[in-house]
């Protein structure tokens, strides 16, 4: 459709098509023009889930009436399983449905659906699917979920992890983990060092959601996490997980990766380039970093943008810039363009914008541009 943008582009009549061929091999009764008419109707207005449980819907009014066997359809539809760097959402992004159509249909039937959710997510993803299974069928599916953390699948053992994050983007809320991490931090025991990127990304992340409301447990576990296991894995999984906190300046976080001596470190000779700007320009930042110490000091040095918001007041957002070791008394240059940029994710609006300076999370120099629009 003219003007669409995004994943939910993909999820009209021409994905019915596809998937409805697919489950035709083995349902020689579904109706896959009936079905892709169906969808080109009803998805006119409407985002990615929106569309994506018009299709699920559309599968379960065309397959057999009990769900043990119009899952068992679908499952024999989902091909090969993913190889690690695989993406989901370009190798087998037409599969959500399937995945949807479990979500939906299926508590009925926990220990069916859950088997379905494990097979799912090695061609595509469960970790959308299980969460009202959490909800619901906790017990039945927590002791799943420990399983699957012990899978020999990469896919299976990310799925332990992601499926039971407390903030995952797209999905509902787990309260109950909000409020009490332990259960999730013990899934992601044996996984902190996981062989497999797409594992550790996961539970990175996981414990990233976790440190947003705990950040005191999250700091004592990766404390405990590098001292038992003093990896490369574990630490690429500890110092991603601990991005908003270092991000937020979280000294202990900070330390624990290593961080030293920010409050000995001087920005001197900050210039913001072009002083004035319009949406599409880039800002160029320019300033030196000097150690005023005399040892020698490994720093995180990142950049504050505060945003003019439309009611005139401004929103931070930091960017990561480097990470660098300064000898004693030693004075470096550091220059960084910043695209001025359109983004789905942010709206621009006039007035003077204040850049930070951060080092090791501490406020160290601040400059101003102006932004016309």
């Amino acid at each position: 459709m003219a003007g669409e943008y995004g994943l939910k582009r993909h999820f009209d009549g021409e994905a019915a098509r596809l998937l409805g061929g697919k489950v035709r091999a083995l349902h020689p009764a579904f109706d896959i023009e009936g079905y892709a008419a169906e969808v080109e109707r009803r998805i006119p207005d409407k985002e990615l889930k929106g569309r994506v449980l018009v299709l699920a819907e559309g599968l379960r009014t065309r397959l057999p009436g009990g769900y043990p066997d119009a899952v068992a359809v679908l499952l024999g539809a989902l091909g090969v399983e993913l190889a690690e760097g695989e993406g989901m959402f370009t190798t087998s992004w037409f599969l959500m449905p399937v995945a949807r159509f479990v979500e939906e249909y299926g508590l009925d039937h926990p220990e069916v659906s859950l088997d379905a959710i494990e097979a799912i997510t090695r061609c595509h993803t469960g970790e959308y699917a299980i969460r009202p299974y959490i909800q619901q069928h906790h017990t039945l599916t927590m002791r799943r979920v420990a399983r699957w953390a012990h899978s020999p699948s990469h896919n299976v053992r990310r799925l332990a992890s992601e499926g039971v994050r407390p903030r995952l983007p797209w999905a509902r809320t787990l309260d109950l983990f909000v409020k009490n991490p332990v259960p999730v931090l013990d899934i992601l025991e044996p996984l902190r060092g996981d062989p497999s990127p797409y594992v550790r990304k996961s539970v990175a992340n996981n414990l990233n959601d976790i440190a947003r409301d705990h950040p005191d447990t999250v700091l004592t576990t990766a404390l405990r996490w590098l001292e038992e296991s003093p990896t490369p894995e574990t630490e690429w999984t500890v110092k991603h997980g601990l991005r908003t906190l270092v991000k937020k300046g979280d000294q202990r976080a900070l330390a624990l990766l290593g961080a030293t001596g920010g409050e000995h470190i001087e920005v001197a000779r900050l210039s913001l380039t072009p002083t004035t700007l319009t949406v599409g320009d880039t800002l160029v930042i320019d300033f030196d970093l000097t150690n005023t110490d005399d040892r020698t000091h490994h720093v995180t040095v990142d950049y504050v943008v505060h945003h003019v918001r439309g009611n005139g007041r401004t929103t931070p957002k930091v960017f990561k810039l480097t990470t660098l070791e300064l000898a004693p008394g030693e004075r470096r240059g550091l220059r960084k363009l910043h695209p001025v940029r359109e983004i789905r994710t942010r709206t621009y609006h006039p007035g003077e914008h204040q850049v930070d300076i951060q080092v090791n999370g501490l406020v160290k120099g601040a400059g101003r541009f102006g932004l016309k629009i």
